[in-house]
């Protein structure tokens, strides 16, 4: 039968305890409130970036289309002013003025029509410059909101670290001189009940899974020597009888 000195086993739920605080100060830290809120908007940071690039691509190219749109509409301007310039000038033959005259109402029609294309062209680009804008303004809108709750994180964190440090200090004190068979138990238990591997008997019921122990095992148990490590027949733990000493 396994035993232990009952003060040792006692002392093992000043060391349950420190874990369990540990181990919950662990569970705060890695489920802060920020970190999921960080995730989200760096989620969204994503998709607004991806956004702002595909309109700064957008608005590029559109800038490229309308100075080719701009460059056309010169060209069909200047070709008109020399053909105009020449029908001023009233050189040539009827013949020539008569086409130099088609010329010139086809040049208009171009011009028009490459006026209409330059237009259309330039409010893409507008609408393009203003969802880059908006994408823009979003996009460090949510670094700033990141920023602010990383600060928050981290303070919590900070906390929660010098928390964790103080609690091994008190568990190195708590475990010191115990002894290492019960503790090796213990932590064996620990790892696969949860996070719990000893708990107390309290009026029949075990503290660790919080279930009465029938007679027959009560019995049993107060039977056994006071440094015998008994354990819960309901969750397997062991069971610290408090009045052992």
């Amino acid at each position: 039968m396994p035993s232990a000195p009952a003060a040792d086993q006692i002392r093992l739920l000043d060391v349950q305890d420190i874990d369990l605080r540990a181990q919950q100060a662990r569970y705060r830290r890695a489920h802060h409130p920020a970190i999921a809120q960080i995730a989200e908007l760096d989620g969204r940071r994503a998709d607004l970036d991806e956004a702002r690039v595909g309109s700064a691509t957008k608005a590029s190219d559109l800038r490229r289309a309308v100075q080719k749109a701009e460059d056309d509409v010169q060209a069909v301007r200047s070709r008109a002013d020399r053909d105009t310039a020449r029908m001023q000038s009233g050189q040539g033959s009827a013949k020539d003025l008569q086409a130099l005259q088609s010329e010139l109402e086809a040049l208009a029609r171009r011009q028009e029509a490459l006026e209409d294309v330059e237009l259309e062209v330039m409010e893409a680009l507008e609408q393009a410059e203003k969802e880059h804008a908006s994408a823009k303004e979003q996009v460090d809108a949510i670094a700033a909101q990141i920023e602010t709750l990383t600060a928050e994180r981290d303070a919590a964190w900070a906390v929660v670290d010098a928390e964790l440090e103080a609690l091994a200090t008190d568990r190195a004190a708590a475990v010191a001189g115990l002894d290492e068979g019960l503790v090796a138990t213990y932590e064996k238990l620990r790892d696969g009940h949860g996070g719990i591997g000893a708990a107390a008997l309290e009026g029949g019921v075990c503290l660790g899974c919080r279930m009465s122990l029938n007679p027959t095992d009560l019995r049993a148990i107060e039977i056994k020597p006071a440094d015998a490590i008994v354990r819960c027949e309901e969750c397997g733990r062991i069971l610290v009888r408090r009045a052992a000493s």
